[in-house]
């Protein structure tokens, strides 16, 4: 091979990179997209990020009094067969690759001989006496997230719903004698003080109106009878100019 034939080849080569910059610049000048000064639907992130804090802080505290009373033990059992891979519940105490849970409610947390906890699970149990309502609860929710480092692979149950059904089936597998908490406010209680707040306010909103129909029932011939004893205008005696004195 000569000179000529790699003159041939670079040749070439830049026939193509010509080629296909001139297609470039042809189509950017037949197809041009001006940007919109503003979009259509603008996207505030600060309030995508602010989300989650807002619901947390509007949803408040749990009634796990209110809601384990209503909850359904047959469908926590039928939640509860999503955890039969790991762990059992009746009365056995057998361990399976996570501790049984009959009578986990009221134990002490990574208590049961023999297990081998995780070292996160174990910490935790240096700050955290025992398993009762709200601590199975958060941490059937995520445990993950719950419990960070623990060896316990199930990703949780989202719904709020399931989790109170579960704990509830779980309350009757060896827990039953640890009594549901208390209910924050019950339904009727709650129906009892918006009805009395109403009935203030409607009682402090009559209260000046049914004071003004009163005075004005009232204090109508007092009136007349204060413009009547009210002093009159004197007429000046003869010899005296107004203004003058002895």
């Amino acid at each position: 091979m000569g000179s000529l034939f790699f003159n041939k080849l670079a040749a070439a080569l830049l026939a193509i990179a010509l080629v296909v910059l001139g297609l470039t610049t042809l189509g950017d000048s037949l197809f041009h997209v001006e940007q919109p000064e503003e979009y259509g639907y603008p996207v505030d992130l600060a309030a995508l990020e602010n989300t989650g804090a807002a619901e947390e802080e509007e949803e408040g505290p749990v009634d796990f009094g209110l809601l384990l009373a209503s909850a359904d033990v047959s469908a926590g059992e039928r939640v509860a067969r999503r955890c039969a891979s790991c762990h059992t519940f009746d009365s056995g105490m057998a361990d399976g690759t996570g501790p049984h849970l009959y009578g986990v409610l009221g134990r002490a947390v990574a208590a049961v001989d023999g297990f081998n906890y995780s070292g996160a699970m174990q910490e935790y149990a240096t700050t955290t006496s025992d398993w009762h309502y709200e601590n199975l609860y958060n941490f059937l929710e995520n445990p993950r997230r719950y419990i960070p480092g623990t060896a316990m692979s199930f990703a949780g149950l989202r719904d709020q719903e399931d989790r109170i059904n579960l704990i509830a089936y779980i309350h009757e597998q060896g827990s039953s004698d640890m009594p549901f908490p208390e209910p924050l406010a019950t339904p009727a209680e709650e129906a009892d003080m918006a009805e009395g707040d109403m009935t203030e306010a409607a009682d402090a909103e009559a209260a000046p109106m049914e004071g003004e129909a009163a005075m004005a029932e009232e204090g109508a011939e007092p009136a007349a009878a204060t413009d009547e004893t009210a002093p009159t205008e004197t007429q000046p005696e003869e010899g005296h100019g107004e203004g003058e004195g002895h």
